[in-house]
């Protein structure tokens, strides 16, 4: 159990796809470390509220915002929204995202296009919606959410390894036009995580899987969110462009 002081609340966050899996337990880190947690749902606000009362009564603050990551008009609205109530985040992390595994020669035009339209556009919705304030105030954190089939690409995973791959590509070039604001941008790119998002696998693909990775386990939400942390915390301040790989040596 771990609670937390009201006087230990000086920074905020804004969590993009926090009602669950890697982006739940960042919110659940942030707020054991004292910030104050903006936590964005599409359609699991049930689980959202759930998450939010979990840190309430643990002494954290923060609220549920609902937006689809896809639309810029949401996205702005939802970002107007926590900096009426927290002011302009000191951190955004870009946790939302998609996947479907499916051969190349069956992706529809429409598959494509919300794949994309949730893993790519909605990260480039997300950091020009907050960066008007983190410019004026010349400095913040951001945090993307890759993956390793972003860097090496992954069978029957084309179009999520083009929109993951263009992720760090946004990274990468965003660091160098906002490094002298004082506005980092790094991105974190999991291996295979035991996450909902990863339910389809059977136990033996993930046995497999185990067994493919040096250290012959699946990556947990919490593995992932201390790379995050680590990223939006005083001890990342001269890093940025990078791109964080907790992948348990999958991908080296």
């Amino acid at each position: 159990m771990w609670s937390c002081s009201a006087s230990m609340f000086k920074k905020t966050v804004l969590i993009t796809g926090a009602s669950r899996g890697i982006g739940a337990e960042t919110a659940r880190l942030f707020a054991q470390r004292g910030w104050t947690v903006g936590i964005h749902c599409h359609r699991s606000r049930d689980r959202a509220e759930t998450l939010l009362e979990e840190l309430r009564a643990a002494g954290a603050q923060g609220a549920v915002y609902q937006a689809d990551a896809a639309s810029r008009e949401e996205v702005r609205e939802m970002v107007r929204q926590f900096i009426e109530d927290f002011g302009t985040p000191e951190a955004l992390v870009c946790s939302a995202g998609i996947a479907r595994q499916e051969l190349f020669s069956d992706i529809t035009p429409e598959s494509w296009r919300e794949i994309l339209g949730v893993d790519l556009d909605g990260v480039f919705h997300c950091c020009q919606a907050v960066l008007p304030g983190m410019l004026q105030k010349k400095r913040g954190r951001i945090i993307t959410l890759s993956s390793m089939w972003g860097q090496v690409g992954a069978s029957c995973e084309v179009a999520y390894s083009a929109a993951k791959a263009g992720v760090i590509g946004l990274t990468k070039a965003l660091a160098k036009e906002l490094g002298p604001s004082g506005i980092t941008v790094n991105c974190v790119a999991p291996g295979v995580i035991d996450t909902q998002m990863n339910a389809m696998l059977s136990q033996e693909d993930k046995d497999a899987l185990a067994e493919e990775t040096p250290l012959e386990r699946l990556g947990t939400a919490r593995d992932v969110a201390e790379a995050i942390y680590f990223l939006a915390s005083e001890a990342g301040s001269f890093f940025t462009g990078q791109v964080l790989a907790p992948n348990g040596g999958f991908v080296i």
